[in-house]
Parts: C-alpha cells; structure tokens; sequence
C-alpha cells in the first residue's frame, strides 16, 4: 500500500507541526503546502524541506493524489479550508478550533454529510498527550467503575509580544472557551462517553490586559449530562517561571476510583510530562505514560483507507465544538 499523501493549507498556529509530524511518524507523505505568510513560510519549509510551497491551494485541492488536508489557519479561516477540501473529495485534519461560530459549525455538518469525507479536529491535549491517552485505556477497562464527573483545567502562557495580531481578534480566535476549552469539552465528552451535554453556566472575562480589549484571559464551563458533570477553566495567566506552557490537570471521578492527570509537568515533583495518578480501593498508583502510545494518527489514516471512524467518531467531533460554542455565547449574553 503506497503512502498516504497530505498536504497543509494554513499555518498561522504552530499546532501545525504538532499535525504534520504525527502523520509522518506513521509513515504519511507530506507533498506541499500553502501559506500566503513569507515568515511562516519559511519555518515550516526549513523544518520540512521536502514539501514545496505552493502558490495557490487549488493546486493542492485539484490534485488527485492528495487524500488529505491539514489546517491550523486562523480560527476563523479553517472551516472554509475544511469545506473546499471536503468538496474537492479530500479528508480534513484541523487544528482546535475547527470552527468559531454556528454558521461555521453547520455548514461543515452539512458538508461533511453530503461528501461523505472525514473531518477530523486534532484535539492535541487528547491525541497528542501519552497520559490523556492511557486514562482512555484505563476507564474503558473499568478501572474506576462509571465516570460521574470531570474537572479540566487548561491554563496556558500569554507570551503577548510574541502573538500575531488575530490572537486579539474575538472574531478571528472564537473567543477563549472555543480556543482553549473546546479541548476540555471534548474530554469530557470522551470519558463519559456521551454525544450530547448541556452547558449549565459559562463566563469570560478579560480581567488583566486592558490594552487587548478582544482578548478574553480567563472563562469557565459547567456542563453535565444525565450521568455525569463536568468543570472546565482556562486561562492566559502561566507564570513566566513554569518551565513548561501551562500546567495543564485533569480530574475524573468515577463509582470506584479517581485519576489525576498531570499532562505536562508535575510542579516540584517528578520530572518530565504525562503523570498519571490512579486511586482505588487497593491505594495509589502512578504511571509514567512517558513513553505511552499515541495511536490518532494510525487511525486516521485507517479511518481514510477504511471509511471508518476509529481516530474519533464524527459525532464526537462535532460535538465538542457545538458545546464549546454554546458555552462560548452563553458567557458573552451575559457579559455583553
């Protein structure tokens, strides 16, 4: 079987090599890609040498090897990408967000449908975290019996003099719950294993950079479902002094057992990423998920030959994007 052969349309968030490297650690081609910006250009083509820049993405939309398109555009930019590839006949990989408004959110739903294609939204505190992972394997084996409730906490680093220009942009960013905590609705989502929750409350707030008037620092979710609740905060308040991005945590409770996750650092505790605390009856253990497996990207690109859906379910990735967008406008109601 010969490679799978993928493109990247968009590089504005460097969640683009996170994509681009996953795939090709499974033995996917990278053939070209397209970006409009000379300085990101230039990265991206010094980090990958073997993939031309191309001046117009009809190149890569009309070219009938390409099976795939990966995008981390600005936010606002992605779900256009995704439907002129889906209707070219390509599967899509975007970055979080895949969307940043309702309008967006239904035409890739009705898209997708019509073209059959896969549209995937690479959540990378899931998918490209070892310890996210192994919790999936743990909870699917019972090892803390029915999942009644998540706490998600994804705080991040401003490193303000170093963003683009859209970074302040409400409507090219989506706001901070579409950003940042669409990935923790997609967790909870996931360890609950349901298709559907409510958003019970939802706030942002810009409460320290008022010279960014759009940017939103800080918001919070409360969601649940009718087994299972769920609380989500995210933030742009990581401490310069944090050797790492953010001190991303996840909490999941379940009949029989908890486990904690401690995704990128373990503050003055053991080093290195993907801490996973588990707690039952028998007592306490840690995993190091260091050297865990990351199957995403596998998947997918079984779900492209197959037309499956074992890297993430359609539903799912749906979604997560619809609760974070509820959340997202509910917090802004009541802000306005």
């Amino acid at each position: 079987m010969t490679a799978l052969r993928f493109a990247a349309v968009g590089l504005n968030h460097n969640h683009i090599y996170g994509q681009v490297d996953c795939l090709l650690r499974e033995g996917a081609e990278l053939v070209g890609f397209v970006s409009p910006e000379d300085d990101l250009a230039a990265e991206f083509a010094a980090k990958y040498p073997q993939a031309p820049r191309l001046d117009d993405r009809r190149r890569v939309l009309e070219d009938d090897s390409i099976e795939l398109i990966v995008s981390a555009a600005v936010p606002a930019d992605r779900a256009g990408i995704a439907v002129e590839a889906m209707r070219a006949g390509k599967d899509v990989m975007l970055d979080k967000p895949g969307m940043t408004t309702f309008a967006q959110l239904d035409e890739l739903r009705r898209v997708q449908a019509e073209t059959g294609r896969i549209l995937s939204i690479l959540y990378s505190e899931h998918f490209e975290n070892r310890a996210t992972v192994r919790a999936g394997e743990l909870v699917k084996s019972g090892a803390i019996g029915r999942v009644v409730s998540t706490a998600g906490f994804g705080p991040h680093r401003m490193r303000k003099e170093q963003r683009p220009g859209w970074f302040f942009e409400r409507e090219r960013y989506g706001g901070i719950l579409v950003d940042i905590a669409s990935h923790q609705c997609e967790q909870f989502l996931f360890f609950t294993g349901e298709t559907k929750a409510e958003v019970l409350s939802a706030r942002v707030f810009n409460r320290a950079h008022p010279d960014r008037p759009g940017l939103q620092d800080t918001g919070d979710i409360h969601l649940a479902t009718a087994e299972a609740t769920g609380f989500v905060r995210v933030d742009w308040f990581t401490p310069d002094g944090l050797p790492v991005w953010g001190d991303g945590r996840l909490f999941i409770t379940g009949t029989e057992g908890m486990i904690e996750l401690r995704k990128y650092v373990d503050i003055a505790g053991r080093p290195g990423t993907d801490h996973l605390f588990l707690t039952d009856a028998k007592g306490v253990r840690h995993f190091d998920c260091s050297d865990g497996d990351l199957p995403y990207a596998r998947q997918l690109i079984a779900d492209i030959r197959n037309r499956t859906q074992t890297a993430m379910p359609q539903d799912r990735c749906f979604a997560a994007m619809e609760l974070a967008l509820t959340a997202q406008a509910l917090a802004e109601g009541a802000h306005a």
